[in-house]
């Protein structure tokens, strides 16, 4: 029997645009105490929600849950406007988590609704981004596209000047066929720019990738709802290698792994590392002898600044 191959993705566990969001309601636990609101969850990791919600969080989906003249943190997915709108009428402190370069985002949303450009935003309807990025944009100017079935039905007259705007969790792979399509449609397209889009979820997939050149299996930890860790899944299946999602290291079925040499590890953007460390640990338990392998990092030093009024909050 051959010995068994852990590979290590070189991009796992939290991406910077998370390490942000969970450090700013640290620093509003210890600012302002408990009980806490944040609108949505922070991020969407099970492990995450589930830590803050023993420590007083209280996470809401409807503003009108918060109290008036409460603090509510805004989840690092965007926001729509109105919903600041309604916590400015009720005076609620809004503490904005949105992960920069969704704020980039919403920013284009704005300067093309301001010129009355027809956007096509492309992502999956329902996701918490897109509608915060959908809230930017003014309704009669608006296209969700999630396939090619959606753009097929497009019935904007094809002169007109459209933009092209994408979800973040969506990589340059998930998004070039549909935009290609979107060209050929419409020659007055504006797109977006290759360093426009979320440099984690580019970076997971492309290791993905290199791990599917050596492994027979993939192991991507992250929870159901996320969107960059079910896109790993299917980049992982695109590219000829059996994956499967796994939300705890103690959900990991180990008889599945049975038949497979060389397993991979990876993690969507929105996963704490410490999970990712127990999962290699309990594999390297159960499979004695498993040689393991790892990637330098190619995300060091990525940080994004914090809200003035948690800037000089320690921890």
């Amino acid at each position: 029997m051959a010995t068994k191959e852990l590979h290590l993705a070189h991009t796992k566990g939290f991406c910077a645009g998370v390490v942000n969001a969970i450090d700013i309601v640290e620093r509003c636990l210890k600012k302002y105490g408990t009980p806490l609101y944040v609108r949505h969850a922070i991020v969407h990791n099970t492990s995450v929600i589930r830590d803050f919600e023993s420590r007083g969080v209280i996470f809401i989906e409807d503003i009108a849950d918060v109290p008036a003249d409460h603090v509510v943190v805004f989840s690092a997915h965007g926001t729509e406007p109105a919903v600041y709108k309604q916590a400015q009428e009720r005076h609620i402190q809004v503490i904005d988590a949105t992960c920069p370069l969704v704020t980039k985002v919403h920013r284009q949303a704005l300067r093309y609704t301001a010129r009355g450009v027809h956007v096509v935003l492309i992502g999956h309807r329902g996701h918490q981004e897109l509608i915060g990025t959908a809230g930017h944009i003014r309704p009669e100017l608006l296209h969700i596209v999630e396939d090619a079935a959606d753009i097929d039905a497009l019935t904007i007259p094809a002169s007109t000047e459209i933009a092209v705007l994408t979800q973040t969790t969506l990589s340059l792979d998930d998004t070039s066929g549909l935009i290609h399509q979107l060209q050929k449609k419409y020659p007055h397209i504006i797109t977006g720019k290759k360093e426009d889009i979320c440099y984690a979820t580019q970076n997971r997939q492309n290791a993905v990738k290199e791990l599917a050149k050596i492994c027979d299996m993939i192991i991507v930890i992250g929870s159901p709802n996320s969107s960059n860790s079910n896109r790993l899944v299917e980049t992982a299946k695109h590219s000829g290698t059996a994956s499967f999602i796994v939300d705890l290291p103690e959900d990991i079925d180990f008889k599945r792994l049975t038949p497979f040499d060389r397993i991979g590890v990876t993690s969507g953007a929105s996963v704490p590392h410490i999970l990712v460390d127990q999962l290699i640990t309990r594999l390297i338990q159960y499979f004695p002898g498993i040689n393991v392998f790892e990637y330098p990092s190619v995300e060091n030093d990525i940080a994004f600044p914090l809200p003035p009024a948690v800037r000089d909050v320690s921890l």
